[in-house]
């Protein structure tokens, strides 16, 4: 039978399909409006099986709060050109709309929830096939508190944050808390809520780090009394090549060479031990004003921070939890 216009138009509004594909699929199918769906269906979880060693790092992050509850998530796709279409960027927003109406906790509920004739998990495997590209959901986030704030990021739908409060805020001031959290990516509210975990591998990587530099000071400060330039003999290509330009004769490298194991294995040995721990807590102490929201310096007033920024607008507002989700590495 012949395929009409308005049958085409039908099908592409129940399934989202391309005009050529909905017509392939109502001609295969002899008009069965049912057949052809599960034929577009099947096409997508053909596509999603295919490429399903692609890596999908393109994509669409979006936040919505309503009333005490918040969630993100990210439809995430392999090309930019598909993360703008505006076809994709609506079925994010409906994923998000059903999951915060919801108030779903895990991506699995999200992927469970009906959806057109199916569920989310199909809708996005149809996607796939629309468009031929691997499709995922993730970043999943939710949170739930009396106040909470949503920024997405110049509006790119690339970068979103929530940001929970303890107690009613102004409008203002808790955009700009999220938009902190947005610029400066903290790992916690405050030092209680960084792991002793991560604050003992911190300790120990500045330990290291200080005794490297202790051993580069020793060594340097040797090489120079020795006249020798530390930059010149820093390493071996460094050695031939300069010797090369005549910089620095075989003599000067076999002292400095002399030099380094020397003074490194003494210093190594001799290593102040208080010290090392006082400049690894130092490190340790910066790391968490860098990483803890509230010791952050305020990105409106570097003069102050975060807490501080909160304490003067409010002394008993407080800040419960905070969720950010990207889509780019940093």
């Amino acid at each position: 039978m012949a395929v009409t216009m308005a049958d085409i138009t039908k099908l592409r509004k129940m399934t989202g399909a391309g005009m050529m594909d909905c017509k392939n699929a109502l001609t295969e199918a002899e008009g069965d409006f049912d057949k052809a769906m599960k034929i577009i269906r099947e096409k997508g979880q053909a596509v999603a099986a295919k490429r399903s060693d692609r890596e999908a790092s393109e994509g669409c992050v979006l936040v919505k709060v309503e009333n005490d509850f918040g969630a993100i998530i990210a439809l995430k796709c392999e090309t930019d050109f598909v993360a703008q279409n505006a076809d994709f960027v609506k079925l994010t927003q409906d994923i998000l709309d059903a999951a915060v109406a919801n108030k779903c906790k895990t991506l699995e509920e999200v992927l469970a929830l009906p959806m057109g004739d199916a569920t989310v998990a199909q809708a996005v495997t149809d996607r796939s096939g629309i468009t031929g590209e691997k499709m995922e959901l993730d970043g999943y986030m939710v949170l739930e508190g009396a106040t909470i704030s949503a920024y997405n990021h110049m509006n790119r739908n690339g970068l979103c944050t929530m940001v929970a409060f303890n107690k009613n805020v102004d409008e203002q001031l808790a955009k700009q808390v999220a938009m902190q959290v947005a610029a400066m990516n903290p790992i916690a509210v405050d030092e209680d809520g960084v792991s002793e975990e991560v604050k003992q591998k911190e300790i120990e990587v500045a330990i290291e780090k200080t005794k490297v530099e202790q051993v580069q000071k020793a060594v340097e400060a040797a090489l120079k009394k020795a006249n020798i330039n530390p930059a010149h003999v820093d390493s071996e290509d460094h050695m031939e090549s300069n010797m090369a330009k005549g910089w620095i004769t075989a003599e000067d490298v076999a002292k400095a060479k002399e030099i380094i194991a020397t003074v490194s294995a003494e210093k190594a040995a001799n290593m102040p031990e208080q010290m090392i721990q006082n400049i690894a807590k130092g490190r340790l102490a910066k790391f968490l004003k860098e990483v803890c929201l509230l010791n952050q310096e305020d990105i409106m007033d570097a003069k102050k921070t975060v807490r501080e920024v909160l304490k003067e607008a409010d002394p008993e507002l407080k800040v419960v939890d905070f969720k950010r989700f990207t889509l780019r590495a940093e």
